[in-house]
């Protein structure tokens, strides 16, 4: 990855100052070592039939995420995504604003809350800044703009519209599978999987909203004052997805709060973390559980993560029995008053049928 001195790529606000502490360790330690997670695993060739199929719903159930392997993206596609994505984020902090000023690949920081064009939400928390910065990528408009723009843009576009084409393929079969009668949701929530909406019967999940984000967690070196455990790349949270697909470098970081303690998720080269969101855990029923996570800072390393997010469209009409009947499109827009005015995400407690609350 980049090298840990070029902080003139840093948005201003991170670069550290000449009295920056550098021996203090960053955030609490978690109770598990990466070197025994725990995290299921799942064999994508596999997941489908026999035990594969049961240990991924087993996993989706019990720890709301899973490893996957054999999923088919090529192993050279993986390394280069990580490399340009850290060549790009290593350009001045300057050009990567001019650059994407009027792109529809956005550049944001300092907060992983981005509306669905890509503009960073401001929050009312007072809480330090996350450590972070990342690119918003609406994978149906990467096509659109190929034969327009100039190097290196253009040929970063190409690798990821590729790139996107592998995490849609795998999500979409993820997401069938986990669906499928066999899931037994009940039959209410079994015949809601589709819905007959006047122009044939379609999936909650759609791939025309999928996106990628692709992030840089930049190192972290305490000021005067401050206290450990005050910053992170990402705190606590759950997507807002159908399914997260997450592809880490060698760095490590990402965290998922499982069995009542945080687990350190061990990165392994050529593995994808599949992450339950808000949506499916609604539409499942909750038989599958949306995974609380959160990304730690590094004093040393610079951290590049690529995150495939895929939605339902924004129209469709989500019913379940633990929930009142909304839209990703309601969701969405209680999410973005509520990171406004309360300052961090509530989510599906918005939408808990009155019988359901405690």
């Amino acid at each position: 990855m980049s090298t840990a001195s070029n902080y003139q790529s840093y948005p201003p606000l991170f670069r550290p100052s000449a009295e920056a502490k550098t021996e203090e360790a960053l955030n609490p330690a978690v109770v598990r070592d990466a070197d025994c997670d725990g995290v299921p695993v799942i064999d994508f060739e596999c997941m489908t039939h026999g035990d594969g199929w049961g240990e991924m719903r087993a996993a989706c159930r019990q720890w709301g995420l899973f490893r996957l392997v054999n999923h088919g993206v090529p192993e050279k596609l993986m390394s280069q995504m990580l490399e340009r994505t850290d060549k790009l984020f290593s350009m001045a902090f300057e050009a990567k604003q001019e650059a994407f000023r009027d792109a529809d690949m956005s550049y944001f920081w300092g907060t992983p809350a981005v509306t669905p064009s890509g503009a960073a939400v401001a929050s009312k928390s007072s809480r330090s800044p996350h450590w972070m910065e990342g690119l918003n990528v609406p994978l149906n408009c990467v096509s659109q703009y190929l034969c327009e723009e100039p190097t290196p843009l253009k040929s970063f576009r190409s690798l990821v519209q590729e790139y996107g084409k592998h995490q849609s393929r795998v999500g979409k079969a993820i997401y069938e599978a986990l669906v499928s009668e066999k899931a037994n949701f009940g039959a209410k929530t079994t015949s809601n999987c589709s819905k007959e909406l006047g122009r044939g019967v379609i999936s909650y999940l759609s791939e025309d909203t999928g996106i990628l984000r692709l992030y840089r967690y930049l190192r972290c070196i305490y000021e005067k004052g401050e206290e450990e455990g005050q910053a992170w790349g990402i705190d606590a949270h759950t997507d807002s997805s159908l399914l997260s697909i997450i592809h880490q470098d060698l760095i490590g970081g990402l965290e998922v709060y499982s069995h009542h303690q945080w687990i350190q998720v061990k990165p392994i080269p050529n593995t994808l973390i599949v992450i339950i969101g808000d949506m499916m855990q609604a539409i499942s029923d909750n038989k599958y559980a949306s995974a609380k996570h959160r990304v730690k800072v590094n004093k040393e390393k610079e951290r590049i993560s690529i995150g495939y997010f895929v939605f339902p469209e924004d129209d469709v009409v989500i019913e379940s029995s633990n929930y009142k009947p909304f839209t990703y499109a309601d969701f969405r827009a209680q999410v973005h008053r509520d990171l406004i005015t309360l300052g961090s995400k509530i989510g599906l407690h918005n939408f808990i049928t009155p019988c359901n609350s405690v």
